[in-house]
Parts: structure tokens; sequence; C-alpha cells
């Protein structure tokens, strides 16, 4: 399978076209379907990788799992950073559902690391 119908594969499965891909990724609008004619820069490839959330090496074909995660690659956010983007199946949450999602787990009771209640 090449790069772009992988590309093509998790967008679809995204619910997001290659072009809003290629926008959100800051690319121009058509580039990504060139990508079966040429081989994308690197930092290119890491932008919709990044956008669509796979590792740069499932676009390439290198592996079959989407989203490798290790423990140095967890990425952890506060909720009350002003700053946080939120997304969901690829697609950004919306600031009025971000807030909700935020307000819901502010009302959860605090846990330790075996889920009991603090």
């Amino acid at each position: 399978m090449t790069i772009l119908n992988r590309t093509k594969e998790v967008a679809k499965l995204r619910g997001i076209s290659l072009t809003e891909t290629a926008i959100k990724a800051g690319l121009a609008e058509k580039s990504i379907y060139s990508w079966d004619r040429s081989t994308p820069k690197a930092d290119n490839l890491q932008k919709v990788a990044d956008v669509l959330h796979v590792s740069t090496d499932y676009l390439l074909g290198r592996t079959d799992e989407m989203n490798p995660t290790t423990v140095e690659t967890v990425k952890k956010a506060d909720i009350d950073d002003d700053e946080l983007l939120l997304s969901f199946q690829g697609k950004d949450v919306t600031p009025e559902y971000r807030d909700a999602i935020i307000a819901i787990l502010r009302t959860m009771p605090d846990r330790d690391k075996d889920g009991n209640i603090i």
C-alpha cells in the first residue's frame, strides 16, 4: 500500500477529506494527492501524521500499528490550561464541548493509583 493510499484510508476513517487533512497540516490543499508521484518531505509527512493521529511509520507502511505508544511518548494535559486543544477521531472538539468535558472532569472525585476515592 502506498503512502497516499494509507493516508486516504486513515483520513476516511477519521471522517475528513485529504484536502481538509492538508489544510489542517498547514499544507497546500491538494499537496497530499501528489504523494503517489513523489515522496513527501519528512516534516510534511509528520504534520499529516499528527493531524491524523498516527505515526509516520504507519503512513510509510513500516508498521500496521496506527498509534504506537511508549511511556516516553504519552502526553499529559492539564485541564486548567486555557490553551488545551482536544480532538476526537481526528476532528477538533468545539470550545463548547471542550468546556463541558472539562466541567465533567472537574466534578469527578480524586482517586489514588488503585482507583480508590481520596
